[in-house]
């Protein structure tokens, strides 16, 4: 069944800052939203491409109390990337980061929140559900020495094919692969998520801080090590098994409402 995508639209704010944590993501209906080459507006925010910059107006309701979320954020690109790759066997789910990295400023007055520093932009795309094609993923990028972005994508699919990216992106525009470290096991979350980290040493791997632990996903910064650097790494795991519960599906509405009008 074909679905227009853009009755299905959101924008996604996650602020992490002690005592102004905010969570909104509000789905659109295609009434409310429109785009051309340089604007794509959904409902009250929107992102503008000015030919150097990417910015953000954010005017949004957090759940589930409804605090407002508004402000600008910019981005920056320090170099920009036409690269794309598939991430199922069957070519249907691709990634490519556009800008791996990036500088970020942002500007909130609800809350009151400034800050500068690294950023990160990338891209998925599909031409079905993700429960489709896969099981689970674990996903990380980390800022390298020399301006470099090194990110893993570490998939396995529902047929238990394996697929594994390891990738860095470098200032130049060049792209080099390299040969990942063993996969780590991380602690267990309280929904019985599994994340796993590839990382060099499993003594030097540690969740600093945990930003979304959800039934079906988790976000975390972790201490880790990777071709030979002690980084810091931005690490995300998605269980498909779990979005697709009946029970996970009954409570995204209260964390993902959805307004038509």
């Amino acid at each position: 069944m074909a679905v227009n995508p853009e009755n299905h639209c959101s924008l996604n704010v996650a602020i992490y800052s002690p005592g102004k944590n905010r969570w909104a993501m509000t789905e659109r209906g295609e009434k409310q939203v429109s785009r051309n080459s340089t604007d794509f507006v959904i409902g009250p925010s929107s992102l503008h491409w000015d030919g150097n910059k990417l910015i953000v107006k954010i005017q949004e309701r957090a759940v589930p109390f409804g605090q407002k979320i508004a402000g600008t954020v910019e981005l920056y690109p320090n170099t920009l990337f036409n690269f794309s790759t598939p991430l199922d066997a069957a070519g249907k789910h691709r990634w490519g980061p556009l800008a791996p990295s990036a500088r970020v400023k942002v500007n909130l007055n609800s809350p009151d929140l400034q800050w500068e520093g690294n950023a990160y932009l990338d891209s998925n795309e599909g031409d079905e559900p993700i429960s489709e094609a896969f099981h689970e993923w674990d996903w990380s990028r980390a800022e390298m020495s020399g301006g470099r972005t090194s990110v893993i994508y570490d998939v396995r699919e529902k047929n238990a094919q394996e697929n594994l990216l390891a990738l860095t992106f470098n200032p130049n525009g060049t792209i080099d692969h390299f040969e990942p470290p063993p996969r780590q096991a991380l602690p267990k979350t309280m929904w019985g998520i599994q994340g796993h980290m590839r990382n060099q040493n499993s003594e030097t791997l540690r969740v600093q801080k945990v930003l979304e632990n959800t039934p079906f996903y988790t976000r975390s910064v972790l201490d880790s090590e990777l071709l030979g650097e002690k980084v810091l790494s931005f690490h995300e795991t998605l269980s498909v098994p779990k979005l697709t519960l009946a029970s996970t599906q009954f409570m995204l509405p209260w964390r993902m409402p959805r307004k038509t009008w």
